[in-house]
């Protein structure tokens, strides 16, 4: 399972910390270091929500993109995807393989190297 899908994981330790950290704190009453920590927690809790979503969002935004059926917009979606490259990639259709943007010069081995996971062929 991966760490991220569990944030809760990460906020018994770090709410722990934070206690431990404002008890150290001298001339405080137990009602405000109990407020203080709970404070803590809680930007704490909204601050790993917030990776989480970063996270999710940025997964999910490195969909795979089929080069035999996408539109010019999904294709500019791509890093190193001009207008001119996809006006190209389109009209060299159809693709039997992601690596034929090499072998037909639309891409170099660089450009491709950024997109490579990101491209997938269906027929």
């Amino acid at each position: 399972m991966h760490l991220l899908a569990r944030p809760g994981l990460y906020l018994a330790p770090i709410g722990w910390i934070l206690a431990f950290c404002v008890a150290c704190a001298p001339n405080q009453s137990p009602d405000q270091l109990r407020e203080k920590t709970a404070q803590a927690t809680e930007t704490a809790k909204r601050d790993t929500q917030a990776v989480v979503e970063g996270v999710k969002e940025g997964l999910a935004s490195k969909k795979a993109v089929d080069l035999n059926k996408a539109s010019k917009d999904e294709l500019l979606a791509l890093p190193e995807i001009t207008s001119q490259k996809a006006d190209r990639i389109i009209a060299e259709r159809p693709f039997a393989s992601t690596r034929q943007l090499v072998s037909r010069h639309i891409l170099s081995e660089d450009e491709y190297a950024h997109i490579r996971e990101r491209v997938i062929i269906t027929r």
